[in-house]
């Protein structure tokens, strides 16, 4: 199994390792207008910057791409887990593993 990070910084892993960003997969979005609750739809548009599918290469993207598309390879970084690493302002320094 390889990993290949299509994010725009390096993903760095609680054990260490650390993935560094061969390119950015973006996905653009659309908005409804808002409702009288201050609701809107977003609908995902094309996924951009992804490279094709290769057997036992998992791809690292950010949520929002892989909430946009159904590819199996896509996996985003488990930022919300628990034994995800953050330095004294919030930010993330570390994550455990990341989302299927």
């Amino acid at each position: 199994m390889r990993l290949r990070n299509f994010t725009p910084h390096p993903i760095a892993m609680n054990d260490g390792r650390v993935f560094e960003s061969e390119g950015v997969a973006r996905v653009s979005a659309s908005f409804s207008k808002f409702d009288e609750r201050l609701f809107c739809n977003q609908v995902f548009g094309e996924i951009e910057g992804l490279p094709e599918e290769e057997e036992g290469v998992f791809i690292i993207v950010s949520g929002m791409v892989k909430s946009a598309s159904n590819r199996g390879d896509l996996i985003a970084p488990a930022t919300g887990h628990p034994e995800t690493v953050r330095n004294v302002k919030g930010h993330i320094v570390s994550v455990p593993g990341f989302i299927k």
